[in-house]
């Protein structure tokens, strides 16, 4: 069932907005689920929205959730344009190629994918100039160190937070990271434990840390007993997702 709700905004394109009973039935029910699991803890909801349309993003905007996360800068610049006025926050969750990292650290307020320190002054630069406040990243981890992931490894993490850190546009908040998705959740449980104990150890050394994004749609809820403090969900809130494309350039690392 579905049916037409009223915005107090004026979009900048014009966007049929309908409120789907459904994705407010998903929100409500996996909001149950993550405070289930967080026993009292605060965890953040990160919809991730990649290959979603902006009515679609719109619709569970308007059931509340304020954070969306995308895997494209080029296709997240056409929906952050068209919602801006729903003050909606945007995080990267994709891998971040050198040649769009400006353009990234315009239109984002995270970005979540921060993976090798060439793009530290690329985006230091580039929010600098945009005048917007600090920009907030977090520092992707290749936790189980897969061949075809991005990510750092755990070993050079270290230099990396250390370089973000002094970056006077940027904000260092945490980690990210995506482990191998192997049918044992044993196996993805040790995986994110690792990542909560990298995690202690650059809050030691970097107090103003506070994020760790781990868990999707299948394990959100083991990655949170494990220590996450950010989730991100897309399937389990938008439904099945469409086949996805990609950009139309070469990956620079």
């Amino acid at each position: 069932m579905r049916r037409s709700i009223a915005l107090n905004v004026s979009l900048t394109m014009p966007i049929h907005i309908q409120n789907d009973t459904l994705a407010a039935a998903r929100l409500s029910a996996l909001g149950d689920r993550i405070a289930a699991a967080a026993h009292g803890r605060a965890v953040e909801l990160l919809a991730v929205s990649k290959t979603q349309s902006a009515e679609a993003i719109a619709a569970l905007a308007a059931c509340g959730q304020r954070a969306f996360g995308e895997n494209y800068v080029q296709e997240a610049a056409t929906k952050i344009e068209a919602l801006r006025p729903l003050a909606l926050s945007w995080h990267l969750v994709g891998h971040l190629q050198s040649n769009k990292a400006a353009q990234a650290a315009s239109l984002f307020d995270c970005i979540e994918s921060v993976d090798r320190a060439k793009l530290l002054p690329l985006l230091d630069a580039a929010r600098g100039a945009s005048g917007r406040d600090p920009l907030d990243v977090l520092l992707q981890v290749n936790i189980d160190d897969e061949v075809s992931k991005s990510g750092c490894a755990p070993g050079d993490l270290p230099a990396l937070a250390e370089a973000a850190a002094a970056c006077p546009n940027l904000r260092l908040r945490g980690l990210m990271s995506i482990p191998a998705p192997v049918a044992d959740l044993e196996v993805r449980r040790r995986s994110f434990a690792a990542l909560r104990d990298l995690f202690e150890q650059m809050r030691q050394r970097h107090p103003q840390v506070d994020t760790l994004s781990m868990g999707m749609s299948e394990d959100f809820e083991l990655a949170i007993v494990e220590g996450a403090t950010r989730v991100r969900v897309g399937s389990a809130l938008f439904g099945p997702r469409a086949a996805s494309h990609r950009e139309p350039a070469m990956e620079n690392r």
